[in-house]
């Protein structure tokens, strides 16, 4: 069996040509892999998807978003390569990009547009993004250079869109023979919408506080979804000190990253990209 650390997970700011983004620059530096949480500036979208939106789902010009994603694969060194970009349906999907089978990237990227909320990227130079304006960003980076991309709004959450995502990273880990899982896994929560921000009805905030415990409650309707999701992966036997969240809330920061709530319905997407260019294999 093999095995092989990754460095603890870190997110520092940084500028990729036009694009600011959160990402771990000892990861990449040390085994290849590039994760990105993006903000909203640096592309060439205008109003409310000003600008750098890489949803093709919310009324934007389909050009400005072609534009943007074209920008966001030049600012991480892989222009030209293949990335998978599912629609995003708030459910519990999880593509694996090896059940391609015989018609590979494209087979993949077919199964993608029926609509999925996570992705599993298994080999090199293959990238996946997924696109967000309040909801929570998750990736999860395995030794082996295996990596997933998910997206989890509040009913993604309550239905474990995360964790099986995790639990299909892990099976894939094992059938390459490779001795490592959730433990040894870095996990990073993007921006989002934080508890101050998120108002749920009552039946859903019930239901947060019987699935996840107390902790994940605010008060007067408010969930915290990171915690949620922290004590899912716990239950997983991820480790605490691999799991890294941004602290950032989108509906507070709307300067800088799209907010569903805090735009009325109608904003663009930031984006949770990522790909492995080199390293582990």
């Amino acid at each position: 069996m093999t095995t092989l650390e990754l460095p603890l997970p870190s997110l520092s700011k940084g500028r990729f040509a036009s694009i600011d983004a959160l990402t771990d620059e000892p990861l990449f530096e040390n085994h290849g892999i590039r994760i990105a949480f993006t903000e909203r500036g640096g592309g060439v979208g205008v109003g409310a998807f000003a600008s750098l939106n890489l949803g093709d789902q919310v009324g934007d010009d389909s050009c400005a978003v072609e534009a943007n994603r074209a920008r966001l694969m030049a600012a991480f060194g892989a222009s030209g390569l293949p990335c998978v970009v599912p629609r995003q349906v708030h459910g519990d999907r999880v593509l694996v990009s090896g059940d391609g089978g015989e018609g590979g990237f494209a087979a993949l990227c077919a199964q993608a547009r029926q609509g999925a909320d996570a992705v599993v990227i298994e080999g090199s130079h293959t990238a996946a993004l997924l696109c967000f304006a309040d909801c929570v960003p998750v990736i999860g980076v395995s030794p082996s250079g295996r990596f997933t991309v998910v997206h989890a709004g509040w009913r993604g959450v309550a239905n474990g869109v995360a964790v099986r995502a995790l639990e299909a990273l892990a099976a894939c880990d094992r059938e390459a023979g490779w001795d490592c899982g959730p433990p040894d896994y870095n996990i990073y929560i993007g921006p989002h919408i934080r508890s101050e921000c998120f108002e749920t009805a009552a039946e859903p905030y019930q239901r947060f506080g019987e699935d996840f415990g107390k902790a994940c409650l605010a008060g007067a309707g408010h969930v915290d979804l990171a915690q949620a999701l922290k004590t899912a992966f716990g239950r997983l036997g991820a480790a605490s000190r691999r799991i890294l969240d941004a602290g950032v809330c989108t509906a507070c920061d709307n300067e800088h990253y799209f907010s569903y709530r805090a735009q009325n319905g109608v904003c663009g997407r930031q984006g949770a990209f990522a790909i492995r260019l080199a390293g582990a294999s």
